[in-house]
């Protein structure tokens, strides 16, 4: 097994068990942002008063399911993102650097940024319909709805739905600002991971292990919340729509900062933070763990020889 095709397969494991736990946080966050949508703060409806108010209003009125709704799709998508994320993104570094500093070992603040990027870009163009389909799941209530609503009654039916009234250009609506959402969020997740790593072991002396590659990911969580939220607003809203709002994500951006304030890119940042932040720790310290786990089992599998043609 190559070690791309091992960070690959971890890199899915590890975000599919993230994403588990973290998925309320994500339906909450969704119909945060689609609240008051091209409404002004004063005439904007406010049903979901932040985080724990929109847990708890979803569980009441939908029960567990209503916060679960659109999970098969995010698996698809953690495995196809987060695949690409972190299998691609070690690759993608020794190559640049080889062909910089003729080192791989070599560490470039400024490639490892690059590197991240890619990985990340690449993982959202491939995931991008699942996210499409988990969007509008998440965002549809019988009860208390905000944005446009799609009542489909699965993964499937929204794919057909969507194929059958738009095409395949309809599957990838809103593919652009995912790519520059991911592309922000994975230029940072993994170049301010390994960055704090080094600098606790340095100046704290931590040792390598589960406590240091959870503090770790707790700093890379935040920075890149902070980073990728703005265009996650204008992802979300771009996957809702229907081509009935916005014709661009400039234009959705526009439209949104006109209407509803700059901070409009900015709701649901807290519940962002409250998915993001486990997530994070989650996924990258089971990657680590995960491919801990699939280095013993080359070392006892494979012998040295065999190792060396793969």
């Amino acid at each position: 097994m190559s070690t791309t095709l091992g960070s690959f397969i971890a890199g899915g494991i590890a975000a599919c068990g993230a994403v588990t736990v973290t998925h309320g946080f994500e339906t909450v966050k969704i119909r945060l942002q689609l609240q008051g949508e091209l409404k002004a703060k004063k005439d904007a409806p406010r049903l979901y008063r932040g985080v724990f108010h929109g847990v708890g209003v979803i569980l009441k009125n939908e029960g567990p399911k209503g916060l679960l709704r659109g999970l098969s799709c995010a698996y698809i998508y953690q495995m196809t993102l987060n695949g690409c994320r972190l299998g691609f993104y070690e690759p993608t570094r020794k190559f640049l650097t080889n062909a910089i500093y003729k080192d791989d070992k070599v560490q470039s603040f400024g490639i490892n940024l690059v590197s991240g990027a890619s990985s990340g870009v690449l993982g959202a163009a491939a995931g991008s319909p699942f996210f499409l389909i988990k969007t509008r799941l998440q965002s549809y209530s019988p009860f208390l709805p905000v944005g446009t609503q799609h009542n489909y009654k699965s993964a499937v039916d929204g794919m057909s739905q969507i194929y059958r009234s738009e095409g395949v250009k309809g599957l990838y609506r809103g593919v652009g600002p995912a790519m520059v959402r991911t592309g922000f969020g994975s230029s940072v997740q993994l170049p301010t991971y390994f960055f704090a790593k080094r600098r606790l072991v340095k100046h704290l002396g931590m040792e390598e292990g589960m406590p240091l590659h959870v503090a770790s990911s707790t700093v890379s969580g935040f920075v890149v919340c902070c980073v990728m939220h703005p265009p996650d607003t204008v992802m979300s809203r771009m996957y809702n729509q229907t081509g009935n709002l916005y014709s661009s994500a400039l234009d959705c951006l526009y439209q949104t900062v006109k209407t509803e304030g700059l901070m409009a890119v900015y709701k649901g940042y807290f519940a962002h933070l409250a998915r993001i932040l486990p997530h994070t720790i989650l996924t990258l310290t089971l990657a680590e763990q995960t491919n801990k786990l699939m280095r013993k089992v080359e070392d006892r599998v494979l012998s040295p020889e065999l190792k060396a043609k793969i």
